[in-house]
């Protein structure tokens, strides 16, 4: 227990120190006029109160991710402790923090086009595709879990392809539908569920004091398939969303169109980071508890779930619990498919204040998620396959959106080894995993971790004769 403990102290502490760090960075100015303000249509400009936008955040950020993902790394040992603790800290609250700032400064732009701004018109090209398909395929990965659930808890009739046809109805309605109508209404209910979750399983913890690793017993692999499944990279794919996520920076120019003041960006973007990394670690602990009891054969997260809260939570607590695992990915699922409604939007130059402009884009982007849909449903493995690419696709956006923000702070005469650091430890992680993966190459470790070294040395001397360009 002193483990989890100390790593709560930690992300706390790294919110009210390290964050003030990177605001003073930044360097906000609580006098400058939003796009909030200055823009606002109804539809996606529009002002919302501070504790609205970081429900809204928080969700759109959360999911299923600190919560399976976390799960799954806790397979790994305590190294999964380390990672959610310091990558939270150090890459994905600033990773958060600073790409919603850019676009909150850029009137809201869509995270390609800050990619364009700093990376070049080349980038942004691929990465408004790259994005679009990376929407859609959290959509998707995000129907299926909560789908299942809700066919499990209600008559058989209504089986997972009724709850998978509700859903993207919703979706539907969720991505055309002015952001104050259904998201900015539902979302803190959610957001109760998810925490009420994780507060309670904390509280668990000390009523019976389970044991639970601890860091000096060890940081090696704890993995059933250590051999095949190595800490790096694996387990920082794994664990994404409780540590880093570029998810998170497609979702922060929504909040950044609704922010009122750029004073708001630390609790909003850092602090909803932080909150999801005290999520991870909660779930991570729990799972250590549950493999360290059960054994490491299971693999399904649903499964721990369902047996972690009704153990500890009670009849009332289990079923809010699993409330909050239904509506976590949904919730996250909506503003995936708004947040590529927006791309496409930026990238046409489509005023989105017409709802018919609206659906003439949503309506593509729900036909090309229903068929994947029907791909991972009918394929033994389709989840499956579509899940570790986009684990990875995911990670890939983060590496990308650190080296955006990188040149942005090179250009703004700012200290950039803040963001530099992880950059590169992102780019060794993705182009690591897909060398070493069975989805990838399948290379043998050694050569996988020479080849992602000279990827990365590759991309570490680019950027040293850009900024020599600069000069």
């Amino acid at each position: 227990m002193i483990t989890f403990i100390i790593s709560i102290g930690l992300l706390i502490a790294g919110y009210f120190i390290y964050g003030k760090i990177i605001e003073k960075i930044f360097g906000i100015d609580s006098q400058r006029i939003t796009p909030a303000i200055s823009k606002q249509d109804g539809v996606d400009y529009v002002p919302l109160k501070p504790w609205r936008i970081f429900m809204i955040q928080f969700l759109n950020i959360a999911g299923l991710g600190p919560i399976f993902g976390a799960i799954m790394g806790a397979k790994f040992g305590t190294s999964a402790f380390l990672w959610i603790v310091f990558g939270c800290i150090f890459g994905g609250a600033v990773h958060d923090y600073l790409s919603g700032m850019m676009s909150l400064r850029r009137e809201g732009a869509s995270l390609p086009e800050l990619h364009g701004a700093y990376l070049g018109r080349g980038v942004k090209q691929f990465m408004r595709g790259f994005m679009v398909i990376l929407m859609v395929l959290v959509g998707v990965v995000f129907v299926v879990g909560p789908a299942g659930l809700l066919a499990k808890l209600t008559p058989h009739y209504l089986n997972a392809t009724f709850w998978i046809c509700m859903i993207l109805i919703y979706y539907i309605m969720a991505t055309l539908l002015p952001i104050d109508k259904i998201i900015g209404r539902i979302y803190p209910v959610f957001g109760f569920c998810l925490l009420f979750m994780a507060l309670g399983i904390m509280i668990a913890f000390f009523i019976h004091h389970p044991a639970l690793p601890e860091v000096w017993e060890g940081l090696h692999n704890t993995h059933p398939q250590a051999a095949s499944t190595p800490i790096f990279p694996m387990m920082f794919v794994s664990i994404a969303c409780g540590a880093i996520s570029g998810f998170h920076a497609t979702q922060s120019p929504l909040m950044a169109r609704c922010m009122t003041n750029e004073k708001q960006g630390r609790p909003i973007f850092f602090g909803a980071m932080i909150a999801e990394g005290i999520v991870a670690l909660i779930w991570a602990a729990a799972a250590s508890y549950f493999f360290y009891n059960n054994g490491m054969n299971e693999s399904n997260a649903a499964v721990i779930v369902d047996s972690i809260t009704k153990n500890w939570l009670g009849v009332f607590g289990g079923i809010l619990a699993i409330l909050g695992v239904i509506a976590a990915p949904i919730s996250t699922g909506d503003t995936a498919f708004r947040s590529a409604r927006l791309i496409v939007a930026d990238f046409l130059h489509y005023d989105q204040k017409p709802i018919k402009k609206r659906l003439i884009i949503a309506l593509p982007l729900f036909l090309a998620a229903f068929g994947i849909l029907m791909f991972s449903i009918y394929n033994k493995n389709g989840f499956d396959i579509i899940w570790r690419y986009f684990a990875w696709a995911n990670q890939v956006l983060a590496a990308v959106t650190l080296w955006a923000i990188t040149v942005f702070l090179y250009k703004e005469h700012k200290p950039y080894p803040i963001t530099l650091i992880p950059a590169l430890f992102m780019t060794m992680v993705c182009s690591t995993y897909l060398l070493i993966s069975p989805e990838g190459f399948n290379l043998n470790h050694t050569l996988s971790y020479c080849l992602g070294g000279c990827i990365t040395l590759l991309i570490l001397i680019i950027f040293i004769i850009f900024i020599r360009k600069q000069s």
